[in-house]
């Protein structure tokens, strides 16, 4: 994860922000199997879809998920084309936290059932929990149209957005449910760095000051001010909110990787350093503070701690980006180049347009004496450099209007 991708709350405190979310169980509407008992003998068939569903739901609603697993199971080898036993299987899934799963098992029961009420928003809840924001926004966004009102789906695209860093379709999807959330502080959070992204600066002070009536004094409203101003590189006001946050709540999830978050950017590595060890100490299994620490050990030449540090940060999280690259690197200067260019090879597969992580994995592979690889990723990397200064001159100067006239040949 870059230090930009560290200003903004982790993505796992994203998922959090909604984590009450609601999952849509659906009533069975069976009809009896070609030989079935007449309806006074059916609660006594074990081979009666509807008895067995009735029985899964009430386990489900009782929080037994495995049981409920079984029961939805039962019916399908029974019934294969219920679709509500497919929904409510993906509902138990969900609950275990079989999130792949529940995938497939929404996407039956849409299939089987495509106007089953809330199997879109499940199935975006199911892609959003597994990170897939990508693939979540199409199905919160056909529950919008069905529901302009479903404040849910609202909150969840415009999460899924944010994250993509897709700021204007953040605020368009935020926007509609301002006055019925107007006190959730995660939601202002999100909306007022969308508007500070986008250069509205009236919309983003409106939002934060918003946030700061919402939140009064407490050290969740300084944290999430903090995180806002640290994301729109306002560093000094960044640093009074979240020392404020600090001496409100010291145990306050994030607070301390944030905290390190802006003392690394302002040079500070010990004391970095020393918040990124809190974090781990109050979120052991938040890998984002693992990470940032093994970036510190390898800028201070502790190659060895750092893979350490890396290593763990990939046994809570195996896709990210910059702990595949710190391993990469740390083995380069250890001039073992033959093991680093496998975990560079991972980190360009999460992340193919980085122009660094092909040079570093040039730079591999010239050590490696592979000349070939080496001019590839090479001339890669200057391909992506050169793409990025285009972009920043577009910034600055606009884009050139096409020639008129004849040309020259």
């Amino acid at each position: 994860m870059s230090i930009e991708k560290q200003m903004r709350i982790p993505a796992n405190r994203i998922i959090e922000v909604m984590g009450n979310t609601l999952l849509f169980c659906v009533t069975a509407v069976l009809f009896p199997l070609p030989g079935m008992a007449a309806a006074g003998n059916v609660a006594r068939r074990v081979n009666d879809p509807r008895a067995i569903f009735e029985q899964a739901q009430q386990a489900l609603a009782a929080g037994d998920y495995p049981a409920a697993e079984r029961g939805f199971l039962a019916v399908l080898t029974i019934d294969p084309k219920s679709g509500a036993a497919y929904s409510n299987l993906g509902v138990a899934y969900m609950r275990e936290g079989k999130i792949d799963s529940a995938i497939k098992a929404f996407s039956q029961a849409k299939k089987l059932a495509p106007q089953m009420a809330g199997i879109d928003l499940n199935l975006g809840l199911a892609y959003y929990r597994k990170q897939n924001f990508q693939q979540a926004i199409p199905h919160f966004a056909r529950v919008i149209d069905a529901d302009p009102g479903n404040i849910q789906a609202h909150y969840l695209e415009g999460i899924s957005h944010f994250v993509l860093d897709d700021y204007s379709a953040a605020v368009n999807a935020l926007e509609p449910i301002v006055v019925q959330e107007q006190n959730d502080l995660d939601f202002l959070y999100i909306l007022g760095i969308s508007y500070g992204k986008l250069k509205r600066v009236e919309d983003s002070t409106r939002t934060f000051a918003q946030l700061v009536r919402a939140g009064g004094d407490s050290a969740h409203m300084h944290l999430l001010l903090g995180k806002a101003y640290l994301d729109l590189y306002e560093n000094v006001k960044a640093r009074t909110e979240l020392e404020k946050a600090a001496s409100g709540d010291l145990k306050l999830p994030y607070l301390h990787f944030n905290l390190g978050v802006l003392y690394q950017r302002l040079g500070m590595l010990d004391q970095a350093a020393d918040q990124f060890d809190q974090e781990i100490a109050i979120s052991p299994r938040e890998p984002w503070s693992y990470e940032a620490r093994g970036t510190i050990l390898l800028d201070h030449g502790d190659s060895g701690r750092a893979i350490s540090m890396f290593r763990h940060a990939l046994s809570l999280n195996s896709k990210l980006p910059l702990s595949l690259a710190g391993i990469g690197k740390a083995y380069l200067r250890q001039s073992k180049p033959e093991e680093a260019i496998p975990y560079l090879k991972r980190a360009i597969d999460l992340q193919q347009d980085s122009a660094n992580l092909h040079y570093q994995l040039g730079q591999a592979y010239l050590k490696a004496n592979q000349k070939a690889e080496a001019k590839k990723e090479l001339t890669e990397a200057g391909k992506l450099q050169a793409e990025v200064r285009e972009k920043q001159e577009e910034k600055m100067s606009g884009k050139l209007p096409p020639p008129s006239g004849p040309q020259p040949e």
